[in-house]
């Protein structure tokens, strides 16, 4: 007789909280498949342990399995994760083929860049030089120059506006 209603009691809490214990799941581990396993593991245990849980609190002790399944299952997943010895060894001696292509980009990308900090008017070439190519804070500007912090925080941001205009109106002419 007590098994009838252990089932019957899984089929409830089941059907009541099987979209809440999923969501959850798939919120702390980020994998769709997974988090429908993890699911699968809470009611199991949930089933093994029917006689701890309390009727008025089945919502939160649910989702306390399920937030204890995840986190064990991240545990034992940033084990696997550590590579071994002869792995990290194995990455060294592999170049990343994509490297060279990435370079090539980004150093077009920083000439562009450059071409369309010379284009802006005097006040702002030097600033978004000094900011955008060099790095330089806003500080650091104001401190080399004349110009006051909030002048050079002006600079900038006009400066910025002024690339978005320029620089999108490259990308559609090509």
């Amino acid at each position: 007789m007590e098994r009838i209603d252990s089932k019957e009691t899984l089929i409830r809490l089941i059907n009541r909280y099987q979209n809440l214990v999923f969501s959850v799941c798939l919120k702390m581990t980020g994998d769709y498949f997974v988090a429908e396993d993890l699911t699968q593991e809470t009611f199991l245990a949930a089933y093994k342990h029917l006689d701890q849980c309390s009727v008025d609190a089945e919502k939160a002790w649910l989702c306390r399995i399920a937030s204890n399944k995840c986190i064990d299952y991240c545990r034992a997943a940033a084990r696997r994760a550590v590579p071994t010895e002869d792995e990290e060894i194995h990455s060294l001696e592999l170049p990343d083929k994509e490297e060279p292509l990435r370079q090539v980009l980004n150093s077009e990308i920083l000439e562009e860049l450059r071409s369309c900090c010379n284009a802006l008017p005097p006040p702002y070439r030097e600033v978004a030089i000094a900011h955008f190519m060099d790095g330089k804070t806003a500080k650091e500007i104001a401190e080399g120059s004349q110009a006051g912090i909030n002048t050079v925080k002006t600079h900038i941001r006009r400066a910025r506006e002024m690339l978005k205009k320029t620089y999108r109106k490259e990308l559609l002419q090509e």
